[in-house]
């Protein structure tokens, strides 16, 4: 009987630690998110509220508030972030080193009537320019809490050059 109950023993102590194993490697696993905080303007300095918030292109992990503030949980993974709402061009920023604070500058969007797809992201490209110094003038103006973003913001052109 000894012999039988030690072998019970012993099996009931691997079960348990791999059950502790399992438990403890899903709760790593599952803690694996980061918080990103922040707030969203307009290029002349209104809020910007109810501005979408996605990841991967596809998931929504958000909305700002009221107040153009936000702030969302994602994976640690997760590198880039789109901004997307009704009249604003859409913004993807790219996190740089350890950016847990996001504050962004939307561009308005416009319709450009008679003009050629190159002259418009000349235009856009202009206005893209000034986004760092916008960034700047709202951070003097209490608008945002650092003179400079942490995350670097690519333009989007409409048009394409062709490869030859």
């Amino acid at each position: 009987m000894n012999i039988y109950r030690k072998k019970i023993e012993d099996r009931m102590k691997k079960l348990i630690i791999t059950l502790i194993l399992i438990t403890a490697s899903t709760v790593s696993l599952y803690s694996q998110n980061k918080t990103i905080k922040g707030r969203v303007i307009s290029d002349d300095f209104e809020i910007v509220p109810l501005a979408l918030i996605m990841i991967n292109d596809t998931v929504e992990v958000g909305r700002t508030d009221s107040n153009g503030f936000f702030q969302i949980d994602i994976p640690v993974s997760v590198k880039k972030i789109l901004f997307r709402d009704v009249g604003f061009e859409q913004v993807t920023i790219a996190f740089v080193d350890t950016c847990d604070e996001v504050e962004v500058v939307m561009m308005l969007s416009g319709t450009y009537d008679f003009r050629t797809l190159k002259k418009v992201d000349k235009l856009r490209m202009k206005k893209f320019k000034k986004l760092p110094e916008l960034h700047r003038e709202a951070f003097e103006k209490g608008i945002f809490k650092t003179d400079k973003a942490c995350y670097i913001q690519e333009f989007i052109p409409y048009y394409k050059k062709k490869q030859r």
